[in-house]
């Protein structure tokens, strides 16, 4: 390609495309018209000059151009309620349901790995002395310490806000560090299910496994859903950029960051309604069937909504990734 000559050929094209983005008054029916040719022109023209000749300079000035030409084209858009309302009801259970091959059996295989981990941890007294001192363990363990007060020791507003900011941030972590191929991921998760299995091993050693799950079990279910919800879309992310399917590659970490980053968003409101309960029901004079059955409650209604909401949403096209109109312009290659 003669650069020079491609210029000049479209210079005016270019400066016309300017003026129309420039222009304060509004535009007639026929130039909104000539705007969209243009501006589809010029995107055009930057894809062949990336291509054949590229020239900073001249690349700056029509990304600049398109930019702005795209903008004048889409208009400015503002989030509103109805936004947050279609994200709620389509968007975000779809993007759940979407990586439900991933989070389910990420969520059978740590619970298993828990439970094989406690087992060992509360039949072993060689480990348990490996964890604490004989005394700790009893102060941890006996009726009124510390596993069963943790959950009192502070006012419940501000245990539920402290308690929540660490699990979204532990989710947010989960999902951001999965594009690291997963791996990150897999040790944040292995970090939770230990800790599980260190209360569930000796709580169990002492005789009071119940009080230990009447405790973990109302706020538990739907923390730990949103947790696996969380590693297995992380993990997801991670296979992406190892196999990401007939998509380009760039492409395809573009659309499941996208969901991505809105499930953070949608995980950061299941684990405030997690941490509620925990910060108000766990601690409370509740029977524990009581308890237990708002726990159960709260994650059979999340399940229903995604299996139900997200599994419509997703028949009928939804991705969880944000509407075509706001994602990166697809440059066309050909003239």
């Amino acid at each position: 390609m003669d650069l020079d000559v491609f210029v000049s050929a479209h210079r005016a094209e270019w400066d016309r495309l300017d003026a129309l983005i420039r222009r304060q008054r509004r535009l007639t029916g026929a130039e909104a018209d000539e705007l969209v040719l243009l501006y589809q022109r010029t995107a055009t023209h930057l894809s062949l000059i990336q291509s054949s000749a590229p020239d900073p300079q001249l690349t700056g000035r029509l990304s600049q151009l398109v930019a702005r030409a795209r903008g004048a084209v889409t208009g400015t858009r503002r989030a509103s309620w109805r936004d947050v309302t279609r994200f709620l009801a389509h968007g975000f259970p779809a993007a759940v349901y979407r990586s439900r091959h991933w989070w389910v059996p990420t969520a059978l295989l740590s619970t298993v790995i828990a439970a094989l981990l406690g087992w060992w941890i509360g039949t072993h007294p060689e480990v348990q002395s490996a964890i604490a001192a004989p005394s700790e363990l009893r102060e941890l363990t006996r009726p009124g310490g510390e596993y069963e007060t943790y959950y009192s020791s502070h006012p419940a507003a501000s245990f539920a806000a402290q308690v929540w900011t660490n699990n979204a941030q532990a989710a947010a972590m989960c999902l951001v560090l999965g594009v690291f191929l997963g791996l990150p991921v897999i040790w944040i998760l292995f970090q939770n299910m230990l800790n599980l299995s260190i209360g569930i091993g000796l709580m169990s050693s002492a005789g009071r496994l119940d009080t230990f799950l009447g405790l973990i079990l109302p706020h538990g279910l739907l923390e730990l859903t949103a947790v696996f919800v969380a590693a297995g879309t992380g993990l997801r992310l991670g296979w992406t950029l190892i196999d990401p399917g007939p998509r380009p590659r760039r492409t395809a970490l573009a659309e499941e960051g996208r969901a991505a980053l809105g499930m953070a968003i949608g995980l950061a409101l299941i684990l405030f309604i997690s941490g509620a309960i925990e910060g108000f029901v766990t601690p409370s004079g509740l029977p524990t069937w009581a308890r237990i059955s708002i726990g159960i409650a709260a994650e059979l209604a999340f399940l229903a909504y995604v299996y139900v909401l997200g599994g419509r949403a997703v028949r009928a096209g939804e991705t969880g990734d944000v509407d075509e109109a706001e994602r990166s312009a697809t440059l066309p290659t050909a003239a």
